[in-house]
């Protein structure tokens, strides 16, 4: 998988891909990473690339012509039906489903605004999607860029030790992920629960799924509701309910059950 970042602060992009997951990537050349900086395509002798903004107001705008420069750029060597993706506070909220989709393209362009944004026209003429880290502000799309890449590069056979990894992620089945717990087997007062000792592998996959039903029941309820249970779990849960005092509100259920 080849991505490209168009980004006035490419080291910034550079440096985190020297880290973690991502670098074993990219050694093991399981995705290829390409930063394109439009001050490289601006008119002029100090490389401009913002001004200030039609209609006045505070703060400056990443001009279109240098901007779209860029993406034509890393267009010209993508592939031909790649996504232009808009790191935007304004974009849809960024979910795992939106993740596995980027996962399976054979390539992305990431575009990282900064100041108030970029020049509308590149929008509508260039950019295919918009997504949103949440509803608040940060000075620049790069670090949503990176957590795109990071979120994305999981997905790539080869890159995780472990194939099941990515899978057993939160959000991957709708829900919260399971406590997990390593040695020692007491740490403050506190054991690792005896079933994730006994060896029985059905009884600590049911465990595991009780968890992580009540994880989300508690912490995420809102994710829970859009959950279609089936039979098991909808036995886990009120078993995880009635054990820690919870009242529960009527689930999806599937139909047949």
């Amino acid at each position: 998988m080849r991505i490209d970042v168009v980004t006035l602060f490419p080291q910034m992009i550079k440096d985190y891909a020297r880290h973690g997951v991502l670098a074993r990537a990219l050694t093991q050349q399981l995705m290829v990473l390409h930063t394109w900086n439009p001050r490289d395509y601006s008119d002029n002798k100090q490389q401009q690339v913002d001004d200030r903004p039609y209609g006045g107001g505070a703060g400056m705008v990443m001009m279109a012509k240098p901007l779209q420069q860029a993406i034509r750029a890393a267009r010209a060597q993508q592939s031909p039906h790649c996504r232009v993706i808009y790191m935007n506070p304004q974009g849809r909220p960024l979910k795992q489903d939106a993740i596995n989709n980027m996962a399976k393209a054979d390539g992305l362009i990431l575009i990282a605004g900064r100041y108030k944004g970029i020049d509308e026209r590149v929008v509508e003429c260039e950019v295919d999607e918009q997504w949103s880290l949440g509803d608040y502000v940060i000075s620049g799309g790069e670090l949503a860029a990176m957590v795109v890449i990071e979120a994305v590069s999981r997905h790539l056979p080869q890159v995780l030790g472990n194939e099941d990894s990515a899978q057993e992620d939160s959000f991957m089945t709708g829900l919260l992920d399971c406590p997990h717990y390593t040695r020692p087997h007491e740490f403050e007062d506190r054991r690792v629960p005896e079933v994730l000792l006994s060896g029985n592998h059905e009884s600590i996959r049911r465990w595991r799924l009780k968890q992580s039903l009540g994880r989300t029941l508690q912490q995420r309820p809102d994710l829970l509701s859009q959950h279609v249970l089936n039979r098991e779990e909808r036995e886990l849960l009120n078993a995880y309910a009635r054990e820690h005092g919870l009242v529960l509100t009527r689930m999806k259920e599937h139909e047949n059950e």
